[in-house]
């Protein structure tokens, strides 16, 4: 009887370290701040070269990791207009926010993917295959706010 008190004892205390210790890798491990320095800005494609140009952008802050390539995310604003933008820069009819780590709390991967649905956002497409299979979105709200990631394209989508 206390053996199978001990063993249950050991296997709950076992599966909470591996919970800890999964929850930390996917929250908090490998995630560092990202210097937005000149050739590292916030670009999109522009409609008229196809090449992406940097934007205008302040207060930006961004996260990312080596880990994997879509776990970039960044939180700014722009004083460019939603009406420039889009006749300037490509539309990414495709973008699916991915959820940020909870200590990146400016990204809220819900309010922007429930933005772009209702027209509310508009996203555009930053830098196409910034890795392989892997592009950067950036969205755009009328009032200024913007957010950035990286998501797989049709590449690696079924």
């Amino acid at each position: 009887m206390n053996v199978g008190r001990i063993l249950v004892g050991f296997t709950v205390i076992a599966a909470a370290i591996a919970g800890a210790a999964l929850w930390y890798t996917a929250e908090r491990a490998f995630y560092i701040p990202v210097s937005f320095t000149p050739g590292q800005e916030i670009r999109l494609v522009s409609v008229a070269t196809g090449q992406p140009e940097p934007i205008v952008v302040q207060g930006i802050d961004g996260v990312d990791a080596d880990s994997s390539p879509i776990k970039f995310r960044a939180c700014f604003t722009t004083p460019m207009s939603l009406a420039t933008l889009t006749e300037t820069y490509q539309v990414y009819p495709a973008a699916e926010p991915l959820i940020a780590p909870s200590n990146f709390p400016c990204f809220d991967a819900e309010a922007i993917g429930t933005a772009l649905e209702t027209g509310e956002a508009v996203a555009f497409l930053s830098e196409p295959e910034i890795h392989k299979g892997v592009d950067r979105v950036v969205a755009v709200f009328p009032d200024g706010r913007a957010f950035a990631w990286q998501q797989l394209n049709d590449a690696y989508k079924d």
